[in-house]
């Protein structure tokens, strides 16, 4: 197997990123009525075309995410999952799991070895194995029913007009085809689409996609229906079970039995406002709530962010959070969790006094919040793809989204004309360690842990202020919250905070981002006692934020993506 090697040194890493905006990049855009914020332009404009027709945030939300599925395959789609947070003008918070499921055959053994242990990960995420029951087109029949204004049919025209008609390859499709490519010779389906001839579509080059372009036309003629049944689920089941490499098990009961979920939001407080995301099986709003909890007893807004000791202290709370996020979270349907503690002021306190303004602690282990069941840390792995949009309407409707097929291409297998998610190898390989279970094993009809993060923050009177989710990995925690503590504490701008450098963590050490303000500290984060390097961190973010003349939407500058007002 030649390409997983690569393939791991780069998703480690993630796509090349520029520290500065790219050139001819739009600033962010402030606008009395609608605005939309997505990685690729296209989709923003899908977004746009939405709102202008009298859509809802919902509608303009669940186009973009139709959009990317033909523009930005290599990151997320149909054939893949999210979860979606939408605040309507009036009423509460939902959130809605559309993440995907195991088959029901799968068992805790799924990713491991004839002696027993662990696989390479990158030997596991190719072909049917890792693949599981995509949950986006239920996520978005739940969406629609409940927020879109627009007819069903109308939200898919912008993907469908796209897949017919042809596209531009972006550079960061071309970048990812770069990564997996090698490996396209027992993966047919996807080679004659992106590569046909058996070189890779170039950035530039124009792409059609009629396969994909019939299979929304169904969908949006028939309803969910056309996708968990009949020719769609048959074909997504032959290419799971049929593929030469790691050929699966999953089954048409599983595709039909799929349903997405309502789950209750993640709440707490930071610096007097409120933050609120999405609950396991998601780990973003606790584990970022976590973060932020540790740091409020800390001044950050008087170090500001030019301090290496801001960054210090950051460092040292994620970790600690990060090593809470191993422990303890997964499937709530599957596993117990102890949510309230995990995010309880006192225990959260606790955490905090582990912390030492002037020395790195060095080791970060889980704690034991209120509630806790005893467990062994499983830590999982999730690599540099997926996208976020946000989608604000001219009634104040508030919808953020994470939509993902895991790495570049996901599985590399095609159904119907879209990629094949690898979600799957989201799970912890181990399903035990020193004999207590690991949260997040693999089980039959179980969804995998995700760092997924849409986010939410309301004003001191409730109203929504701010919001914000990315891509990368195990990475979108953190930018999620360095990008609420940049807004929060260091009164940035949307795209200002999603643009700061990051910190991050791996290989007994931290990691700062190249090419950012962060990287000229490592001498004196050093000095503080940790162990760091610098490296491009393939991140991708998306924001907006409330200003007294309207909602100014943020993309990030190390991206193509664009924000565009109604």
């Amino acid at each position: 197997m030649k390409l997983f090697p690569l393939f791991a040194a780069t998703l480690l890493l993630g796509a090349p990123a520029c520290a500065q905006s790219p050139a001819g990049a739009p600033p962010a855009v402030a606008e009395p009525r609608g605005v939309v914020s997505a990685a690729h332009p296209l989709a923003a404009e899908a977004g746009r075309e939405m709102l202008r027709q009298g859509g809802s945030a919902a509608d303009a939300e669940l186009a973009m995410m139709l959009a990317l599925t033909v523009v930005e395959p290599q990151s997320s789609g149909i054939g893949g999952g999210g979860f979606f947070v939408y605040q309507p003008a009036k009423g509460k918070l939902v959130t809605i799991d559309g993440r995907e499921t195991a088959p029901k055959a799968a068992t805790p053994a799924r990713f491991l070895d004839a002696s027993g242990k662990p696989r390479a990960r990158f030997q596991a995420i190719p072909g049917g194995l890792s693949v599981g029951v995509p949950g986006n087109i239920a996520l978005m029949a739940m969406a629609h029913k409940r927020f879109g204004k627009l007819p069903w049919k109308a939200l898919f025209q912008p993907a469908i007009k796209l897949a017919e008609e042809g596209y531009p390859v972006s550079a960061p499709m071309a970048r990812g085809m770069g990564y997996v490519s090698q490996a396209w010779q027992d993966f047919p389906a996807i080679s004659a689409l992106y590569a046909p001839g058996g070189k890779p579509l170039a950035a530039g080059q124009m792409v059609k996609n009629p396969a994909l372009a019939l299979t929304l036309r169904r969908i949006a003629a028939i309803g969910p229906d056309a996708f968990y049944k009949g020719e769609n689920a048959q074909a997504i089941v032959s290419a799971v079970n049929g593929a030469k490499r790691n050929p699966a098990d999953m089954t048409l009961a599983d595709i039909a039995g799929y349903q997405a979920k309502e789950r209750t939001p993640i709440c707490g407080s930071y610096r007097g406002y409120k933050i609120c995301g999405m609950g396991p099986p998601s780990s973003g709003a606790v584990t970022v709530l976590q973060i932020l909890g540790m740091l409020e007893r800390f001044d950050l807004k008087a170090l500001g962010p030019a301090n290496p000791r801001s960054w210090h202290l950051i460092a040292e709370a994620m970790q600690l959070a990060y090593a809470d996020r191993e422990l303890y979270l997964g499937d709530p349907d599957f596993v117990t969790m102890p949510l309230k503690g995990m995010v309880d002021k006192a225990y959260l306190a606790q955490r905090s006094a582990l912390i030492d303004p002037a020395k790195a602690r060095g080791t970060y282990e889980a704690g034991t919040p209120p509630g806790a069941a005893p467990r062994s840390p499983g830590v999982s792995s999730e690599v540099s793809g997926t996208t976020h949009f946000v989608a604000i309407d001219r009634a104040g409707n508030v919808a953020t989204m994470t939509s993902t097929v895991e790495g570049p291409f996901g599985s590399q297998l095609l159904a119907s004309g879209y990629v094949l998610n690898n979600e799957l190898t989201d799970f912890t390989f181990a399903p035990e360690v020193n004999g207590a279970p690991v949260a997040n094993r693999v089980e039959g009809g179980k969804r995998p842990l995700s760092s997924m993060s849409p986010t939410i923050v309301y004003d001191a009177k409730g109203a929504p202020v701010f919001t914000v989710g990315a891509a990368g990995g195990k990475t979108i925690i953190m930018q999620v919250a360095k990008a609420l503590i940049a807004h929060l504490d260091w009164g940035m701008s949307a795209r200002e905070s999603i643009g700061l450098g990051l910190v991050y963590f791996g290989g007994n050490g931290i990691i700062l981002e190249r090419g950012t303000v962060l990287e000229p500290m490592k001498p004196a984060l050093e000095a503080l006692g940790h162990r760091v390097s610098v490296a491009e961190l393939g991140l991708k973010a998306n924001a907006a934020e409330r200003t007294a003349s309207g909602w100014v939407g943020a993309a990030d500058p190390r991206s193509i993506g664009v924000a565009l007002g109604e």
